[in-house]
Parts: C-alpha cells; sequence; structure tokens
C-alpha cells in the first residue's frame, strides 16, 4: 500500500503541471517561476487530460491560445531569448499535425541555444483503439511515429509510457534547459490514455526548487594558453556572440575590451552587446555585416571568439580571417569552443573573462591597430548614415530602419528574422541600448518575425511594460505566417509591425541574379504560374485581425506613422513599398559559399560559377 502521508494520487497530466509550478529560478534577488507559462492549441490529443490540468492551474501558468503551432514554437523561443534563457514556455499540441507543426520551431530553438519545453499529445500506450485518427503506422514498427521525428530537432527527448517515468524525465528535461552547454528544446510525448492514468506520486517531488544557472570556471591551463596566445597578439580582436548576453557577461566582456584595449566586433546573435557609440565597438561582422569589422577580421592575428557557434554568415564560410590568424573558443559548450582547432577556453563567459583578465594583467593592444580599427568605425558609420538617409536611391529596408533608429525608444526590442531584413537590420541598426536585437539567422526561418515578437512582447511585458517590441518583416514572411498579430490583439501585447513589401522574395531573387540566373519564382512579378497579378491589400487584412493599421508612401512619411504607432495601445502595423532591385546595402560583405552550377547552358550562369569559385582563395580549410 502507498504511504498515503508521503504520497499523492494524480494523474500524469496534472503531475507535470504541479511539477512545473514547483520549479523557480532566482534572477536578480527575485524568487520567479522557471517556467512562464505556456502557449497551446487543444485536441484530441491533449485537450481531455493536459488541458483539465492547466485549466486548474491556470493562475500560475497562463495558456496563451495560438493560431498555429509553428508559431507557438516562435513565440516560446522568443520568449527565452528575451528573458536570456533563465525562463521558458512550453508549448502543447495534439497529436498527430498539430504535434508536426512543432517542428520547424522545435528545429529553431535548437539552432539558436534556446530552451522551449514540448509536451505533444501521442497514440494509445496500449495500442487498443489502433489505428487511430491521424496516426501515422510504420509496419515493422509499432513504436515509431510523427514524434520521433523530433529527436532530430531536440536536446531532450522522452516519450511516457509509464506514470513513475515523470519523476525522472522532468528534472532531466528542465536541467537540459538550463544548462548553458547543451541548452536547447525538451520534447515531452504524451500517450493519450497515460496522461489520464494515475500513480502515488511522492510528495517531495512537488516541493518548490530553486534552479540556478551553472557557471563552469574554466581550465586553469587552457587560461594559460590563451594568455599566451594574445600576449603574442599584434592585431587582436574579440568576437562578441549572443551568449556574452546569455551568460550576464556584458560588464565583463566591456572591462576586458577597455582594460585591454582590444577592438570588438559582433555577430548577428550578439547584437546589441555594446551600443554603437562605444569606441571599441567597431560593427558587426561576416556576410551581412560591415565593412569596419571585416577589415580588422581579415587582419587579425588572434581571435577570441567569446560565447559565438561561428556560424557561416559570421566567418564568411571561413574566408573573413587571415588562414594564419589563431582563433581562441571561450564557450561554455565544449562543441562550439574547439571549432576550427581552436585553442579552448570552455566555461562560463562571465567567470571566464574576468580570469583571463587578472591573468592578461599588464598587456594592451598596440594603440596603432586600435586606432586603425576606431578609424575604420568612423569610416562605416558614415556609410550607414548616407545609405539609410531618406532620398538616398528608391524607398529601401535601409530607410525604413534609419527612420525606425531615429525615433524608437533605447530599450525598445527589435525584431527581425528570415530574408533580406535581418542583413540590412544587422548592417544598419544604431543599437541604442544592450539586449534589445533580436535577429533570428539561427535558422534563418520565416515567419519568426510576428510570431517572435508577440512572445518577446509577453517577456518584455513582464519586465518593461512600457517599452515597445517592433518587428521588421517584408512581405514574403507576413503571407507566410501572421496570425499571431491576431494573438497580439487578443491578448493585448501590442506590437509595432514595419512590414515592407518588396513585392515577394526579393532577397532570393537577388541570389538568383548575383549568380547569373534570371529571376524565376521569387518576385510575384517574376512568378510564370501567377497568371493574375494581384496585390495584397495588407492594411486592410492587418485591420481585420483587428490591429491598427496604415499605409506610407515613402520613406518621408514613416516618422509620423511611426509616432502614431508609438501613441496607439493596440498592434499597428505600418505597409510601406520598398525597390526590390536597388536601395541593398551593398557595402560590409565578406564572401559566402554558395553552391552553383558547375556547368549550365547559360554562359552567365557559367560565368557566375567562375567568378565566384575564384574568391575562394581565401577560405580556411578548418585550421
Amino acid at each position: 500500500m502507498p504511504d498515503q502521508k508521503h504520497t499523492i494520487k494524480l494523474t500524469v497530466a496534472q503531475a507535470i503541471i504541479r511539477y512545473l509550478t514547483a520549479q523557480f529560478i532566482e534572477i536578480d534577488g527575485e524568487k520567479i517561476r522557471v517556467c512562464g507559462g505556456g502557449f497551446g492549441i487543444f485536441g484530441h490529443g491533449n485537450v481531455t487530460c493536459l488541458g483539465e490540468a492547466l485549466y486548474a492551474n491556470q493562475e500560475a501558468l497562463p495558456l496563451y491560445r495560438g493560431q498555429n503551432e509553428q508559431g507557438m514554437g516562435f513565440a516560446a523561443a522568443a520568449y527565452a531569448k528575451a528573458h536570456l534563457r533563465r525562463r521558458f514556455m512550453f508549448c502543447t499540441a495534439s497529436a498527430g499535425p498539430g504535434t508536426a507543426n512543432l517542428l520547424t520551431s522545435a528545429a529553431l530553438a535548437h539552432a539558436n541555444r534556446l530552451p522551449v519545453l514540448m509536451l505533444c499529445g501521442d497514440t494509445f500506450s496500449t495500442r487498443l483503439p489502433d489505428p487511430v485518427l491521424q496516426q501515422l503506422e510504420h509496419f515493422g514498427d509499432p513504436t515509431f511515429g510523427v514524434n520521433d521525428a523530433f529527436k532530430a530537432v531536440s536536446r531532450y527527448w522522452d516519450r511516457i509510457t509509464h506514470p513513475a517515468q515523470i519523476i525522472q524525465s522532468l528534472p532531466a528535461a528542465l536541467a537540459t534547459m538550463l544548462d548553458p552547454a547543451d541548452c536547447g528544446p525538451a520534447f515531452i510525448g504524451l500517450p493519450q490514455d497515460v496522461q489520464g492514468w494515475t500513480y502515488d506520486y511522492p510528495v517531495e517531488f512537488f516541493a518548490n526548487r530553486v534552479h540556478r544557472i551553472r557557471r563552469q570556471a574554466p581550465d586553469h591551463a587552457e587560461i594559460e594558453d590563451a594568455v599566451d596566445l594574445l600576449k603574442s597578439a599584434k592585431r587582436p580582436m574579440i568576437i562578441a556572440g549572443g551568449g556574452v548576453q546569455y551568460s550576464g557577461a556584458i560588464s565583463e566582456l566591456t572591462d576586458f575590451a577597455e582594460t585591454h584595449r582590444i577592438p570588438v566586433v559582433e555577430t548577428i546573435a550578439g547584437r546589441a552587446n555594446m551600443v554603437a557609440t562605444h569606441d571599441l565597438n567597431i560593427g558587426p561582422l561576416g556576410v551581412t555585416g560591415s565593412d569596419s569589422a571585416n577589415t580588422i577580421a581579415e587582419q587579425a592575428d588572434v581571435i577570441l571568439a567569446v560565447g559565438t557557434r561561428l556560424q557561416d554568415f559570421t566567418t564568411g564560410s571561413w574566408s573573413a580571417f587571415s588562414k594564419t590568424a589563431k582563433i581562441i573558443g571561450l564557450n561554455a559548450a565544449r562543441h562550439d569552443a574547439a571549432k576550427h582547432m581552436s585553442a579552448t577556453i570552455v566555461g562560463d563567459a562571465k567567470v571566464s573573462l574576468r580570469i583571463l583578465q587578472d591573468a592578461l594583467s599588464g598587456y594592451q593592444s598596440p594603440s596603432d591597430w586600435t586606432a586603425n580599427a576606431q578609424n575604420e568605425r568612423v569610416k562605416w558609420d558614415d556609410y550607414v548614415a548616407k545609405n539609410t538617409a531618406i532620398g538616398n536611391g528608391p524607398a529601401s529596408y535601409a530607410q525604413a530602419i534609419g527612420v525606425v533608429n531615429d525615433n524608437c525608444s533605447p530599450r525598445d526590442r527589435i525584431v527581425a528574422a528570415a530574408g533580406g531584413l535581418p542583413a540590412e537590420v544587422t548592417a544598419n541598426w544604431r543599437t541604442l541600448d544592450i539586449g534589445t536585437v533580436d535577429v533570428e539567422f539561427g535558422f534563418s526561418c520565416m515567419g519568426y518575425e510576428i510570431a517572435g515578437g508577440w512572445g518577446a512582447r509577453i517577456a518584455q511585458a513582464e519586465n518593461e511594460p512600457d517599452q515597445d517590441t517592433i518587428v521588421f518583416t517584408g512581405d514574403g514572411s507576413y503571407l507566410l505566417m501572421n496570425s499571431d498579430l491576431y494573438s497580439s490583439v487578443l491578448t493585448q501585447k501590442k506590437l509595432i509591425v514595419m512590414l515592407l513589401d518588396n513585392g515577394g522574395f526579393a532577397v532570393i531573387n537577388k541570389l538568383q541574379n548575383n549568380t547569373g540566373n534570371e529571376s524565376f519564382n521569387n518576385l510575384i512579378a517574376d512568378t510564370p504560374t501567377a497568371t493574375n497579378q494581384v496585390g495584397v491589400d495588407f492594411e486592410a487584412h492587418a485591420k481585420s485581425m483587428g490591429a491598427m493599421a496604415e499605409t506610407v508612401t515613402n520613406p518621408a512619411d514613416l516618422a509620423d506613422a511611426f509616432a502614431r504607432a508609438k501613441a496607439a495601445d493596440n498592434s499597428y502595423v505600418i505597409v510601406m513599398k520598398v525597390d526590390p532591385y536597388d536601395g541593398w546595402t551593398t557595402e560590409g560583405h565578406t564572401w559566402w559559399e554558395v553552391g552553383t552550377p558547375h556547368i549550365s547552358d547559360s554562359e552567365r550562369v557559367t560565368q557566375a560559377h567562375i567568378d565566384w569559385e575564384a574568391t575562394r582563395k581565401r577560405q580556411r580549410k578548418g585550421v
């Protein structure tokens, strides 16, 4: 017989939710639930059991009703990013297509190292009613189903087939999501029958627990090796990635750079590690970067890469650096620290930078090197000022970015994702305050913008309710996923959406043209099957979902429209057409490896391949 004094009988679903309500984290001296709530769309796979448990706990774990499961996952990822991975949201979806819709957002969270908990319906563990609605049957393996697809895009994966399993599974999932080295999405499959089964759970399992983010100290020998390399440097450079913010190491990075007078460049995820006016902020690096950062990257002899996974848009497909440059990877994750045979410092950035700074005492970068880097930044700032100026050619992304930059509040949060806008924001945005930019380019996922903006706004409303969340999206991404504009209206989580219409997928059309190809199937005007060239009334569409909206005809009218959006108490969409061909930022790009046809009937395509490959000579081959 179970010990009734020390156990409590609950369903699996009730136990999961009770456990989540008892998990806390300490942030700035305040204990707060580590799970901020969840996003849910109910179906037969989660409504009866998990829905019952959530109803009883809706004050502790508020449930936001999504419009699309993929959008829910994007919102949860953006929420976690805004909270610097110290808090997360769960997503619950029904068995079958509802859960399958979360695959893309799980991949986005995985690529960006973001914690999201997925509590998803599954087929019946007993198999008595098989095959059930929406079940995929694999004739040779009845255990294999849609949910197994999440193994490729989850850091932790489990399927609960007995109620006792959650006693092990839930703590393991939380440990994964809160681990700086292994952070990412956790997936728990919940068979429809198992969700409702009961078990006498230990009362102790539901005791309040306060979690803390691990801060791993670096190995002494790795610090010594890094110090030797840095002291030998004549042209050192720091790459500051998103991990700097997740570690809370902004002040340590700044102190380190200032003490040793080392120029700093930022990755896309690391935008807003420093304000634009800091004298050691030399600009964004890489394919979507700046001439200033890329110029010094070519010349640097020792590179300290802090909190970055060094993806190809940062490294210019490993062509941005000298082949002889030495790289030191400082990262909580060994996998990221050791890339391209880097010397490694495996440890927390906040702790490791302090130790490294003390060990490097007395060293400063040569003054002429630092001054040269600063001069390059001045030239880049001049270019950006001209590039974003109203009247500098046809209406462009850059001009719209410049207007918003000039008129937003320093703590407003900027959200952008795949397409041309993340590149234009990365290159042209002048950071006004720390940690205010979310450019999702880890998975480069169209559709993240508005859903991610909604999730970011939920987080922002908890900490900075008087600030705005500003979303930059193109017409292509808007058409792909816009329904969470309605979510923002329903939940009174105001967004300002800059909807810049260039007539299709213009940035991919640009790549198509740059590789010698004719425009085909990217711009709506160049889509042969689009025989009815009808435009979308984006303003009317936004208004139909309850948002406020207006259309401006040129960047000169944008500032007044933006002021109206700032003053509004509801989500507000500003629509403006931009030129799909001209107005792109033309400076600041490194080489990027793109697969091109080795042969073609088109002379332009063949020549473009030859020209592209001719620039490969700077690419590092793994060393």
